[in-house]
């Protein structure tokens, strides 16, 4: 047997309807139908998959665990993210990263504290300003051998690096 893909991913949330307006609004995730559970639920739709939101008083976001999602606009989140001081330039040591592929990485954090890797297949395409906050991984970590061919992206979009 082998898993052929992911369905979706749980995160904590403090106020069910903040987080699910977050993700609405930064990402354009779409409310669905989502079950009557013993504690508050909310499934939102991510393309083919679903991120789904849940309400514990017993549960709080990991430092370091996150989501990585790729998004169709990078500069558009970027902006809005800096406009509302959304990234977490701790996590990783560094806010935004470019990767040995020519990926570009950027970190949140979610109302709840959760973190939120957003995704880019090619750094090259960016605005100026933003390419000028990428660090490449390179610069913090040296990279050889197999780190060298590694890449985010195993089914890169057409059009990109």
């Amino acid at each position: 047997m082998t898993a052929i893909s992911i369905n979706h991913v749980s995160v904590h949330a403090h106020d069910l309807e903040r987080s699910a307006a977050f993700y609405e609004r930064l990402f354009g995730m779409e409310r669905i139908p989502t079950p009557t559970f013993a504690f508050p639920v909310r499934w939102l739709r991510l393309g083919h998959q679903q991120l789904h939101l849940f309400v514990r008083a017993d549960a709080q976001a990991p430092q370091f665990h996150h989501v990585g999602l790729n998004v169709d606009d990078f500069d558009a989140v970027y902006w809005r993210a800096r406009e509302q001081r959304l990234r977490d330039d701790n996590a990783f040591f560094s806010g935004m990263y470019e990767l040995p592929d020519g990926s570009a990485q950027m970190y949140l954090r979610d109302p709840a504290g959760n973190l939120v890797e957003v995704d880019w297949p090619d750094a090259y395409t960016l605005h100026a300003r933003i390419r000028e906050e990428l660090i490449p991984l390179s610069a913090t970590v040296h990279q050889t051998g197999e780190a060298l061919r590694a890449t985010l992206y195993l089914h890169r979009p057409k059009g990109t690096a």
